[in-house]
């Protein structure tokens, strides 16, 4: 049987770093609805991915300088240029409802 990829990296999956009580707190959160072998499954893969991370956090970076992105990235935003913008009549054209050069929306928010 060939050892799961972060058995193989030396993480071991008895950790139990994550309790079923904090599984069913976060699929509150999430708005899900778990059955108790998914709350196992979910408790499982989050030990493992905070396995992982703690491995990670054992390597010295401290020559390694920070970075937000890992390929290099140029702002792809225009230039803010003025230009004319529509006027209230032109805008208002098509306005199934308007009210003293407003556009006119029903209420959806009772007081």
């Amino acid at each position: 049987m060939t050892p799961a990829p972060l058995e193989s990296a030396g993480i071991q999956e008895t950790m139990m770093k994550i309790t079923l009580q904090e599984v069913e707190h976060v699929a509150r959160l999430a708005r899900l609805a778990l059955s108790e072998e998914e709350k196992e499954q979910m408790r499982s893969q989050l030990d493992r991915i905070l396995g992982y991370m703690e491995k990670l956090n054992q390597l010295d970076t401290t020559t390694v300088e920070p970075t937000s992105h890992v390929i290099p990235m140029t702002n792809v935003l225009r230039e803010d240029v003025l230009a004319t913008s529509l006027d209230r009549e032109e805008a208002l054209r098509n306005a199934p409802d308007r009210q003293e050069g407003f556009f006119r929306v029903p209420r959806i928010i009772e007081q």
